[in-house]
């Protein structure tokens, strides 16, 4: 009997095509389109295509189904559509699936982008959307109703870091005949536990821990293999939001060290949130892996870990936030997250600034919140530059 692979041996491995040549690192075909033997062939496959047979880049390619195979492998899925974004993801895992007169359930804590996805698209051609405290079962109970086709919600919400009973809510949505879609980019494929909790469909911006070293924007949608190829890929092939062979390819590097930067990450993450806890400039310090957290319990039973984003409520407001950003030495601020280096992020005036502010508020995103995604440098040196940025406000 084979050897059942462990995470790490996976990301090391799972998926791996080799041409001819028995190239060690994954081989990149940078190709928009491929020769067939014959007119007949190429009949053949495009009536049906075999497992290893590819038609045109945006339908499919070796290195980018190396890729799908990989984080699919991972992540626990029949099967997965690499996308060009972490956005095309979320956009191409509802709209694939949704039409006019449909009902979807959401959680109300999204980023950005995620919301204009479900306020103004989705609305804008029929589809209802009604939106709930994700954190309240209760809520999501009355919501869900027999018509209703999704529910939709970030596991870890951005920035805010509340958590979804993904089990619960699944519950509900199915017993209605809802599929359940999970953006589980805080969660993190490496602490996931999101499909064998009942999410139907998890979304990944590949942007994040998957490359993890700030270079190429990519997404993944995964699930049964019946929602990726025949809801999923018509969709995505047609409207063109596939991934690229080179992205493919940086993403497959940046797997095999997902693991390891993750875990270490986290353990930053909690050191620091143990540091921070009670400090007299904050309002709060939130990080699910920390007993201070409302769901730490949750978080330890879904999770095992609380992930690599830690945010700070600073007190004084913008100004006082602004004052801490500023004094930062090695944490740079940017609007990235998961990356090998440190990260702040100002939330209420970049990537959630088109927000009424009566929304933000009614969010927890103050004008003092600073998004803070830990990087794989020295621990003790991100909590010298952290404590020495505080003093500054």
């Amino acid at each position: 009997m084979k050897h059942k692979w462990n995470t790490r041996t996976k990301l090391v491995h799972a998926g791996t095509r080799r041409s001819q040549y028995g190239e060690v690192s994954e081989a990149i075909f940078l190709t928009q389109g491929f020769v067939y033997d014959s007119a007949e062939a190429a009949e053949a496959r495009f009536l049906e295509a075999g497992p290893d047979e590819f038609i045109y880049a945006r339908y499919g390619n070796p290195t980018v189904r190396m890729f799908e195979d990989r984080i699919a492998a991972l992540e626990g899925a029949e099967d997965a559509f690499a996308t060009a974004s972490g956005m095309a993801a979320v956009s191409g895992a509802l709209t694939s699936m949704l039409k006019a007169g449909d009902h979807v359930v959401s959680a109300r804590a999204l980023f950005g982008s995620c919301l204009y996805i479900l306020e103004e698209v989705l609305t804008r051609f029929g589809v209802e959307v009604t939106f709930v405290d994700g954190t309240d079962v209760e809520a999501w109970r009355r919501a869900v109703r027999p018509e209703t086709k999704a529910v939709f919600f970030e596991t870890v919400a951005n920035p805010t870091l509340d958590v979804v009973d993904v089990s619960a809510v699944a519950e509900i949505a199915h017993a209605a005949g809802a599929t359940v879609i999970a953006d589980n980019v805080f969660a993190t494929p490496v602490f996931s536990r999101a499909l064998e909790l009942g999410a139907d469909v998890v979304v990944y911006s590949a942007t994040k821990h998957i490359d993890g070293q700030g270079r190429t924007l990519g997404g993944v949608i995964l699930g049964t293999r019946e929602f990726i190829r025949k809801t999923v890929e018509p969709y995505m092939k047609h409207t063109g939001g596939s991934m690229s062979p080179f992205t493919a390819w940086v993403l497959l590097k940046g797997m095999e060290t997902m693991d390891l930067r993750v875990r270490a990450q986290a353990a930053t993450a909690l050191e620091l949130a143990k540091v921070l806890e009670n400090h007299d400039k904050l309002e709060r310090a939130i990080y699910p892996g920390h007993p201070s957290h409302g769901q730490y319990e949750l978080v330890r039973r879904d999770m095992g870990a609380g992930g690599t984003v830690i945010s700070l409520d600073i007190r004084g407001g913008q100004a006082a936030a602004f004052r801490f950003l500023n004094a930062l030495d090695i944490v740079l601020i940017s609007n990235n997250l998961g990356d090998a280096k440190s990260i702040a992020t100002h939330p209420a005036t970049t990537t959630h600034q088109r927000l009424p502010d009566e929304q933000k508020a009614a969010l927890g995103i103050t004008p003092g919140l600073v998004r803070l995604s830990v990087g794989i440098e020295d621990t003790a040196d991100l909590i010298a530059d952290v404590l020495q940025a505080l003093e500054a406000v």
